[in-house]
């Protein structure tokens, strides 16, 4: 053991010592000052973190649910949600899959109507999935009901439908109940449904709009033969690779479609969701402020108290940098320790939320019904890195006055 590291130990964790017996000030609260400010200001960037991150992810979740990552459909100028048929290519699936990173392909289509009740109407989105829909995203999201089932085996449509727990309390529907759509096209068409599930996501814009539905109703409502659809919606494993992947995709659909990802759907939320991160990056940059300028006044009082052992120290042969190493072990120890409990009290807050969700919001206003949390490893060991390194470069300046104190003037120092 360096004989640096021996004396910061023993100012650490000496019980009793010459300084507090003449009745100087103790650097023992300053020092619990110190760590408190640590502990706090590292729970403090743990629980924004995973907060912010995980509202991101539980909005793009929602958001793709509806619409999947990535959308290949046909190049249409017309902004509405009738869209021009594409050819089913079992080839176009077959190699999107092969790309890694893709884990679902499925088709859909979708058309405006219109659902008229005794005393109301609502216009809204049918959007027909078919039998390799992916139900992972509904499956939690439905409050009544069940979801249909799209048979293959008889060729024939099902009437059954889903609809948002929104629509179906301004309709005044419930499951098992019949409802009819019409569709303004020439002729007029009319479909009956039965109403099998309600979901409720909280996107309250989305879920007002879409009702789902099988896709042989539109087929045979817009008239395509079975081998068109509206398109084919793309499931990723990481949305980070989104762009990457939506190249990929490109170059695998030819020049006759078109590739669109989610981002470039709903530019507008994806824009807001980005903003999150401003919020983040002051919270992370005050904390450090804040635990860093508690390590340097800890660190000056720790040196004022032990002025006269640096005069010692000098005066025994001891060079400037081997003092200053024993004060910046010390610092790193307090700030160690206080990671230590930071990390403790904010993982554990974390996970205590993420378990038992006790802080709940108003789902109209935030989009869900509970504070979300994403508790991802890599950014907490980011965090710890950054927080002990920042801590530890701003030590290094107040060390800097040990090479100011004169050996004479320190052995009189009282």
């Amino acid at each position: 053991m360096s004989y640096e590291l021996y004396i910061a130990r023993r100012i650490l964790f000496s019980k009793s010592d010459d300084i507090r017996k003449r009745g100087s000030i103790s650097a023992r609260p300053v020092i619990r000052i110190a760590i408190t400010g640590v502990v706090l200001g590292l729970a403090v960037m743990i629980i924004a973190l995973a907060i912010v991150t995980g509202f991101k992810k539980e909005i793009r979740e929602k958001i793709t649910g509806f619409g999947g990552h990535i959308v290949i459909s046909n190049y249409d100028d017309n902004s509405s949600y009738e869209v021009i048929p594409i050819e089913m290519n079992p080839n176009i699936s077959r190699n999107l899959r092969k790309i890694d990173g893709i884990h679902h392909v499925q088709e859909f289509a979708t058309k405006a109507g219109i659902i008229k009740t005794d005393d109301q109407m609502e216009g809204v989105v049918l959007k027909g999935v078919g039998p390799d829909f992916d139900w992972e995203f509904f499956q939690d999201k439905i409050t009544d009901g069940k979801r249909f089932q799209v048979e293959t085996d008889t060729g024939k449509a099902s009437n059954g439908m889903m609809i948002s727990r929104q629509t179906a309390n301004r309709l005044k529907l419930k499951t098992g109940d019949n409802l009819v759509m019409y569709f303004i096209q020439q002729p007029p068409r009319s479909r009956k449904f039965t109403i099998t599930g309600i979901y409720q996501t909280g996107l309250e814009d989305f879920d007002k709009l879409f009702v789902l539905c099988d896709i042989r109703h539109i087929r045979k409502l817009n008239d395509w033969n079975p081998n068109q659809t509206g398109g084919y919606e793309i499931l990723i494993d990481k949305f980070d690779h989104l762009d990457a992947i939506s190249q990929q995709v490109y170059s695998h659909t030819g020049y006759n479609l078109n590739t669109k990802t989610i981002k470039d759907k709903y530019p507008q939320i994806f824009d807001w969701l980005e903003l999150q991160n401003i919020n983040v990056v002051i919270i992370i940059v005050l904390m450090l402020l804040v635990s860093g300028i508690n390590m340097i006044s800890a660190l000056l009082i720790i040196i004022l108290e032990r002025t006269r052992m640096i005069g010692i120290l000098k005066s025994m042969g001891a060079s400037n940098f081997s003092i200053r190493k024993v004060f910046i072990y010390t610092a790193s120890y307090l700030t160690f320790m206080g990671m230590l409990i930071g990390n403790f009290i904010g993982i554990g807050l974390c996970l205590i939320q993420q378990k038992c969700g006790l802080i709940s919001l108003s789902e109209e206003s935030y989009y869900v019904s509970k504070v979300p949390i994403n508790l991802d490893w890599s950014h907490i060991a980011l965090l710890n890195t950054g927080t002990f390194l920042c801590c530890l470069l701003m030590l290094i300046i107040p060390s800097y006055i040990i090479t100011r104190i004169s050996p004479v003037k320190a052995m009189k120092f009282d």
